[in-house]
């Protein structure tokens, strides 16, 4: 079936170093769309731990050519011997919400689901170097802070099980030029080409004008996102020590004791792990404000913040979340 040798797969090699860190115990999941990045990554996954290695498809139902992936996702699974799970995943957006991120958020469900399951240890994320790179142009566009500007992380955790992305680092060219030399099929979503959506705008106008100026962009971007994501490491670190001292729910006459920027800090990982989100600046800044100007017991709060409100209790801040 393939003609370049699999030894060659720009994926082998990370793979390898990542197992290098966390040796593969038990089963684990590959997040398999049917696409040139999802399927380099079951390939390179199933020839190097073969028994142990399955993928998982997502059937959106949101084009008519969604019937055909599956079955190609199914049929490739059983001509290279790595079964493949389907599921369906409604992805309709919510008042406010983008139908990108619902899409992704329907699908990450859908994949924990499937790895709950069938038992497995992880699910594998084929998100590369550039993905990582439109990722944080989009948080600029944004305005994003330390967090948004560090990218999409290594590992993360949904519903109870572990996602991994253990190619980032690998780019889309190699892995297209492999996959064009090997042979093997993949199937093309006519909706990444769709400029509706921001990043297909980021992909095909932004990037390339970037490139042509700075060729290896995505690579130093990559890193830039890593040295970001150390320093949440130790914004987050910061935020722990304060929360010892100040408490959770934030008892106020202890947070005020806080420099402005401690306070925001360990302000924004309380209501990110109330929430689930963290607040925008403008809340933040609102909120930081009340808190000051709160040197009094009638003294109320009571602010829209993230997907509630932070009110007063008493001597302390509290959360209430509409969700």
């Amino acid at each position: 079936m393939a003609g370049a040798s699999d030894l060659a797969n720009p994926c082998r090699a990370p793979l390898i170093a990542w197992a290098g860190k966390a040796p593969l115990k038990g089963r684990v999941g590959i997040a398999f769309s049917a696409g040139a990045d999802s399927t380099a990554l079951l390939l390179a996954a199933h020839a190097l731990w073969p028994g142990q290695v399955v993928g998982l498809h997502v059937n959106h139902g949101l084009q008519a050519a969604a019937a055909g992936f599956e079955q190609h996702a199914i049929n490739f699974g059983r001509q290279i011997g790595a079964p493949v799970l389907t599921c369906n995943a409604a992805a309709g957006p919510q008042p406010g919400q983008s139908p990108e991120d619902a899409a992704r958020q329907a699908r990450y469900g859908a994949l924990a689901m499937l790895a709950r399951e069938h038992g497995l240890v992880s699910v594998w994320l084929a998100q590369h170097q550039d993905d990582q790179l439109e990722t944080v142009v989009l948080a600029l566009s944004r305005g994003s802070g330390v967090a948004g500007l560090a990218g999409m992380s290594p590992r993360f955790e949904i519903g109870g099980v572990r996602f991994e992305r253990p190619i980032l680092d690998v780019s889309a060219q190699a892995i297209r030029e492999w996959l064009l030399a090997s042979g093997h099929p993949v199937v093309d979503d006519p909706t990444n080409l769709d400029l509706r959506f921001t990043r297909n705008r980021i992909r095909h106008e932004v990037t390339p004008i970037l490139r042509a100026s700075f060729p290896h962009i995505a690579a130093m971007v990559a890193r830039s996102s890593q040295h970001m994501a150390q320093a949440q490491e130790l914004l987050d670190e910061i935020a722990a020590e304060d929360a010892e001292r100040v408490g959770l729910p934030p008892q106020i006459k202890a947070l005020q004791s806080l420099s402005a920027a401690r306070q925001s800090n360990l302000l924004r990982m309380w209501i990110k792990a109330e929430s689930g989100s963290a607040p925008s600046q403008a809340q933040l800044q609102a909120l930081l404000h009340q808190v000051q100007a709160c040197q009094t017991r009638g003294h109320g709060i009571e602010l829209k913040v993230s997907a509630g409100y932070v009110t007063r209790d008493g001597e302390k801040l509290s959360y209430q979340s509409n969700l």
